[in-house]
């Protein structure tokens, strides 16, 4: 696998305590909102800036802060009948009130990541930022999002990702040419000063 360019998005590994449980965020996602948001996609809380809506979680970018990864979404369509995917569909309307949205959001959850390029064992505890960010499929629901190997942060600078160990599968191994490796979310929206994003 790690020999093909196969990427998964961000797939939770495990958590240290057992338990890696998705957040259900009641309205978690506005009515109508214009841009898909794919299962496994990094995503990230929304401000007022740039015309998000506050208490719903939006696509992250790249070099954004960010929460964690999405995990589906259900609601109640315009014609009364519910809805369950594992991705949202933009543009979709539904009946106020029906929308959870559910994400992973405990900064202590390991997830496993495909590099788009080959990743050495010397980049355990270095950080890296996102690439094909917004990849992936409306026919599956599935990001295809991939951590940057070429986007190592210099030294006092931070990333979006933190490499912590190597993916584990016996078809992966450092130094492959698409190293799945394990990472945590380095740059947080839950620490520091908060970060304004969409």
């Amino acid at each position: 696998m790690s020999a093909t360019n196969a990427p998964f998005g961000m797939r939770p590994a495990f958590h240290p305590s057992g338990l890696d449980r998705a957040q259900a965020l009641a309205g978690g996602i506005p009515s109508a909102y214009a841009t898909a948001i794919l299962k496994g996609q990094p995503v990230a809380y929304a401000s007022t800036a740039g015309g998000g809506t506050l208490g719903t979680i939006i696509p992250a970018a790249v070099g954004d802060a960010f929460v964690g990864a999405f995990a589906g979404v259900e609601w109640t369509d315009t014609t009364g009948r519910r809805r369950v995917s594992n991705y949202w569909p933009a543009n979709t309307a539904y009946i106020a009130g029906s929308c959870i949205a559910y994400f992973y959001n405990d900064s202590n959850i390991v997830y496993e990541i495909q590099a788009d390029g080959s990743m050495a064992q010397t980049t355990v505890g270095g950080e890296y930022d996102f690439s094909n960010i917004a990849a992936g499929s409306t026919t599956t629901g599935l990001s295809q999002c991939t951590l940057g190997a070429s986007t190592a942060a210099a030294a006092g600078a931070q990333a979006q990702l933190r490499v912590v160990d190597l993916g584990q599968g016996v078809d992966n191994a450092w130094g492959d040419a698409y190293t799945v490796v394990r990472v945590v979310v380095a740059q947080s929206q839950f620490f520091g000063a908060f970060t304004a994003v969409a």
